[in-house]
């Protein structure tokens, strides 16, 4: 038994024996009956926020006013379960929040104001006896995604959880049943009212979690794929060339990617392979020779950096997906690169996401990884000091030896670089000679007699 189930359960109990009902709730339940170890433990009480941190001190109120609370393991803040009261919720204005909670005492009526019957489920550890208000086991069983009760009230209760639906029948393997689907449909175009972290969370929880490619074939076939990310969906039917891309256009090539991202992978890369040929829809042009896609990777860059704004990616994350995106296509170049080029190049950072990248797209187009191959074959035959030397000059050097300081130094040390990593400068002497020799001092006023 895990040290944080064995946790949850300790609080089922200690709960129990201050005269409450508590049970395990949720996907944590789901995922036990299916085999699966659960990422984290829920717990339902009809104890109240306050009657919960009496009983544990060391509790953490984040949502109290909606009945959540989460208590750590050892004051861990990293490893906490959370705990909350049973409720019923009155009234969703902004699609999101309850306008009203009003505890209860009732687990099925906790249950039934939850989003779908597998993970409506109860588990009462101390005897390990599954409650059962809404029919979740016969869902689990038949593989079905159904909401509980009313979708259209569960979905405006909560947009995201359209795309939660789609998520789990692509994780499981699942069905959407009909009703819960057609609700899907129907608001799709609600998606716009979630946040966009939310909505970003989701998706990268879709592209990392081993069925990215189902994951979007359900949000193109349920209408929201087309709202939270409509630069995917213009993929769809953009041709390419055959010659290149046997295996047909943008949106079948791009989904062939996200089938054989590794596992497990990281979002940067996942989201490198999604929007990795997103300027093609844009760029695309019948030329007479065959179709092509000018300049297609710097408008990608642009419209990927705007995806990844408006879905308020981190700096960091923005950075390398940008860089995954404006690369792609360099691999093709490695044989010819110039020794220092080819340095600079596989010393990005994070370049075991740049070469698997390309490895994915060679394979869901030509299957040709004579590049892959070679660019792994030439990074194993240099030493990795060689590849990231420790310069020979700096800007210090440069002052001591009379060179005013100014954007001239970015030319030169570059410049130096570039020959010590071709192996044509070896010491700071051969450097500063080459310097002067290439970069003279420039000379300075006459002096006036």
């Amino acid at each position: 038994m895990s040290e944080i189930k064995e946790f949850a359960e300790q609080i089922v109990r200690t709960l129990r024996a201050h005269g409450h009902q508590a049970y395990l709730v949720g996907g944590c339940v789901r995922d036990l009956l299916l085999g699966i170890e659960p990422a984290d433990y829920d717990i339902t009480t009809d104890a109240t926020p306050d009657e919960v941190m009496r009983i544990f001190p060391e509790t953490y109120a984040v949502g109290a006013q909606f009945g959540v609370v989460l208590v750590p393991l050892r004051d861990d803040a990293n490893h906490t379960v959370e705990v909350a009261t049973f409720r019923s919720d009155i009234g969703y204005s902004d699609g999101r929040h309850p306008d009203q909670v009003r505890f209860s005492k009732s687990a099925q009526e906790d249950v039934e104001r939850r989003d779908f019957t597998i993970n409506g489920l109860l588990l009462d550890p101390v005897i390990n006896e599954v409650l059962d208000f809404v029919g979740g086991r016969k869902d689990l069983d038949d593989g079905i995604i159904r909401a509980i009760g009313d979708p259209e009230r569960r979905f405006a209760e909560d947009k995201l959880r359209m795309l939660r639906a789609v998520r789990f029948a692509a994780r499981f393997g699942y069905t959407i049943e009909p009703a819960t689907l057609a609700a899907i449909r129907k608001l799709a175009a609600d998606a716009h009212q979630v946040s966009r972290e939310r909505v970003r969370d989701e998706l990268s929880k879709m592209l990392t979690e081993g069925h990215a490619r189902q994951a979007f074939l359900l949000l193109d076939e349920t209408g929201l794929l087309r709202e939270v990310l409509p630069e995917i969906s213009a993929m769809k039917g953009v041709q390419q060339p055959p010659e290149f891309h046997p295996e047909g256009d943008v949106f079948v090539h791009t989904l062939l990617l996200l089938q054989e991202l590794p596992q497990p992978c990281p979002a940067t890369l996942a989201w490198g392979a999604l929007l990795h040929d997103v300027g093609k829809p844009p760029t695309f042009r019948l030329a007479p020779d065959r179709i092509r896609f000018d300049n297609h990777v710097d408008v990608g860059v642009k419209m990927a950096e705007e995806i990844c704004r408006r879905l308020r990616f981190s700096n960091d994350d923005t950075e390398q997906i940008l860089a995954l995106v404006a690369n792609h296509m360099r691999f093709s170049h490695v044989p010819q690169m110039k020794e220092s080029t080819f340095k600079r190049f596989v010393r990005m950072p994070r370049f075991e996401q740049h070469i698997e990248l390309h490895r994915l797209d060679c394979q869901a187009s030509h299957g040709d990884l004579t590049s892959y191959n070679f660019t792994r074959e030439r990074i194993a035959a240099i030493p990795p000091e060689a590849i990231r030397p420790r310069p020979l000059i700096s800007g210090d050097d440069l002052i001591a030896a009379g060179y005013p300081p100014g954007p001239r130094f970015k030319e030169i040390l570059s410049q130096v670089e570039d020959a010590q990593l071709e192996g044509r400068l070896q010491s700071k002497d051969s450097a500063m000679e080459y310097v002067r020799r290439e970069f003279p001092v420039a000379a300075g006023p006459s002096p006036q007699n």
